[in-house]
């Protein structure tokens, strides 16, 4: 008989049908046996009664054994039905089941809490537990629905590449690929030089792939491998402009995704100094020189949107020159200080952004000031050599999104298969 997939169960009412499932929940009760199983689209539950010859095959059972099953599906007394649950109103009558792959016995079940370490050595386990199946549907959900705002938006998807001859970010944290006759080359930190140059190309172009961070960290909040969420395009005023843009990308993937993020009609926005003079003045913490925003002062700010504005985000702009790559613009009317943003999401930085250089003449003299060369650069500078119009775009983690929008504790529950400085894939000896 041709399989049924567990989500057309509904359609095939009082009929005989064959689903192929692994077991998600095993019950042995005697005389009867309950079991609720799972496939790419849905659980259902299964019941066998008087048919000795099948209960005894089912007493065998255990969870994630592979099996294919025959039954009738049928319609559950109103009493019966369970609310809210995959398929509560309908249940199948199993009558033959054939085994199509036995599961060792499981060390632990696949839903229990366990310390993200225990979690992370066990993930060909661990990812089909209902916490984990959960994450990483909506992980699709997100990139499915990035793509189609950008999309609507008349913005091309292009790939960019993984191996570089030099780092976008102007020198630091890479990871060195021995490979190419005389050349150095780097595994990716950013498609920020291929997505500008496109923009030369298409005007508004957007991508979405991985990059690579070497940077020594292991904490909730760091990967040395991610997916970046990037887009570009051209013809701005500056950078608000891009932020405008980003906030109709985020307000599509909350509604997608039947997200429950606040987001006000503008997200609300702060230079760097205004909200560290406003931290200072509120926690007697003077941080209004640094730099940067420290975690702590992140984690702040963004209790205060919500507090003030009912807003999950709140964009953070005009950082330090001496902070931000060559590529960055610096505000005319604010010397010292540049045309980009970090948009905060419930205590996190999920995106960097802003407007770019678009002039050559001025490409060498801010590489120069980095202290790069520009022949390291020669390649990429030949899209501003033919003209480029002012332009700029952003950079968002996929992985730092996710896990804001579920509100996990940390973003390694957000990743598949994470790669940090203690961990890459651990192998199984048994």
């Amino acid at each position: 008989m041709e399989r049924t997939y567990i989500q057309n169960l509904k359609d095939n009412v009082d009929k005989e049908v064959t689903i192929s499932a692994w077991v998600d929940v095993a019950r042995d009760q005697g005389k009867m046996a309950f079991f609720d199983f799972r496939d790419g689209t849905g659980f259902v539950q299964g019941v066998v009664f008087g048919k000795p010859d099948v209960l005894e095959v089912a007493k065998k059972l255990r969870p994630e054994w592979v099996v294919s099953i025959t039954g009738k599906v049928n319609k559950r007394p109103e009493k019966m039905v369970n609310e809210g649950v995959d398929n509560g109103d309908i249940e199948l009558e199993i009558t033959g089941i054939e085994v199509l792959s036995e599961a060792h016995e499981l060390p632990f079940d696949k839903d229990t809490e366990l310390n993200i370490d225990t979690y992370l050595d066990n993930m060909p386990l661990t990812l089909r537990s209902e916490k984990a199946r959960k994450t990483f549907k909506t992980q699709a959900n997100i990139i499915k629905a990035y793509r189609e705002i950008l999309n609507e938006k008349g913005f091309t998807e292009f790939q960019a590449p993984k191996l570089v001859g030099d780092d976008a970010e102007g020198g630091g944290n890479v990871f060195k690929v021995e490979y190419f006759k005389d050349k150095d080359a780097y595994l990716a930190t950013s498609p920020q030089l291929y997505k500008q140059i496109m923009v030369g190309v298409f005007e508004k172009v957007f991508s979405t792939g991985n990059v690579f961070r070497a940077e020594k960290h292991s904490t909730t909040r760091h990967l040395n491998e991610y997916t970046s969420l990037d887009a570009e395009f051209g013809f701005i005023k500056d950078h608000t402009d891009v932020m405008a843009v980003l906030t109709d990308v985020m307000k599509h993937i909350n509604k997608s995704i039947d997200g429950d993020l606040k987001i006000p009609e503008e997200i609300p926005v702060m230079k760097l100094r205004e909200a560290q003079a406003l931290i200072s003045k509120e926690t007697g913490e003077d941080c209004t020189e640094e730099p940067d925003l420290e975690p702590a002062h992140e984690r702040w700010l963004s209790e205060y949107a919500l507090k003030e504005f009912n807003s999950d985000f709140i964009f953070i702009t005009h950082y330090p020159v001496s902070k931000r790559p060559f590529y960055t613009y610096e505000d005319e009317d604010d010397k010292g200080f540049t045309k980009s943003f970090d948009l905060l999401l419930r205590g996190v930085e999920i995106t960097t952004g802003g407007q770019r250089v678009h002039n050559y003449d001025e490409y060498l003299r801010k590489l120069k000031e980095k202290g790069l060369n520009p022949e390291g650069f020669s390649f990429y500078l030949q899209a501003f050599k033919n003209g480029m119009p002012p332009h700029g775009g952003w950079g968002m983690g996929l992985e730092r999104l996710t896990q804001k929008i579920l509100n996990l504790d940390n973003v390694k529950e957000a990743t598949l298969f994470p790669r940090e400085m203690n961990r890459i894939d651990t192998l199984l000896t048994d």
